[in-house]
């Protein structure tokens, strides 16, 4: 078990020339060179206009880095255009899991997306689960999706995610249908003793077959529960060798105050936050 800060990954389950894995260079006194990054990633833009306007108030005064944006949402074409404008860093937040609420999702889309949900939905193991059945329409979703993401931001995203991770389900992870190069979120890192041993290695399996196709950061954290204090300084504290993703979602009041009351700078005032998202030079 591999362990920075009292946060650790089983060290074991991941080859080491697996890009997940944290690269070193080390100087004359002993000490790491690498620079790390910290990325503070807000979750749902053009959702709908709430949480679109949120976000973008986090973005302007640098409290967060970059969003993930879902289409066929309500806000999903006025944050497009505020994103182009306002020079926002955004990447594709996957979903199959949520109803489209823009008008324009088809009625086919439609379909095949109540198909996925149900069955992602229906128990808490059906995300481990390959449904043969449901490749077909897996694989519209995503098309679908990344479709319309070119259409409204004009390019392709340069990284995935995915609403409630579903993006890392077994249909879209063996179905190969992320498109490869791409940078991609990993599974939640976790405190010793937070998970099983068996879900640690399974999480790690599927970083494992991430890394194969996809560049990863370092590590991946959830912003709340803001307390105890000590949680967010360990998690801070790696990025000033690591690579750091931390997932927020500025429609929570509570993480709001964090990131728009200026706590986060307190916090982070000799590691900053990066202006966008980017891996850290490995």
């Amino acid at each position: 078990m591999a362990t920075f800060n009292n946060l650790s990954f089983p060290a074991d389950t991941v080859p080491a020339s697996d890009p997940c894995l944290p690269s070193r260079s080390v100087g004359s006194k002993g000490k790491s060179s690498r620079t790390g990054i910290l990325i503070i990633n807000a979750d749902d833009w053009g959702r709908n206009i709430e949480t679109t306007d949120r976000i973008l108030e986090c973005v302007q005064r640098g409290s967060v880095s970059s969003a993930s944006a879902m289409v066929f949402m309500e806000d999903s074409e006025r944050a497009a255009a505020l994103a182009r404008e306002r020079g926002v860093d955004v990447g594709l937040h996957l979903n199959f899991t949520s109803p489209f609420s823009a008008a324009l999702a088809s009625s086919r889309l439609t379909e095949h997306h109540q198909r996925v949900s149900r069955f992602l939905l229906r128990n808490r193991l059906s995300q481990v689960v390959y449904h043969p059945g449901l490749a077909r329409s897996f694989k519209y979703v995503v098309t679908a999706q990344l479709e319309e993401f070119r259409r409204v931001y004009g390019e392709e995203p340069r990284r995935l995610d995915g609403h409630h991770h579903m993006h890392l389900c077994a249909n879209v992870l063996l179905g190969g249908l992320l498109p490869a190069g791409t940078i991609a979120r990993r599974n939640f890192s976790f405190q010793p003793g937070e998970k099983s041993g068996a879900n640690r290695l399974y999480r790690a399996a599927i970083d494992r077959i991430l890394a194969r196709r996809h560049r990863l950061t370092d590590f991946f954290f959830s912003l709340p529960p803001l307390a105890p204090t000590e949680r967010l300084d360990r998690i801070f504290d790696l990025a000033r060798q690591f690579s750091v993703e931390v997932e927020s979602h500025p429609v929570n009041s509570e993480e709001y105050r964090f990131l728009a009351g200026g706590e986060i700078f307190r916090r982070t005032s000799d590691r900053p936050v990066a202006p966008h998202y980017r891996l850290s030079n490995a």
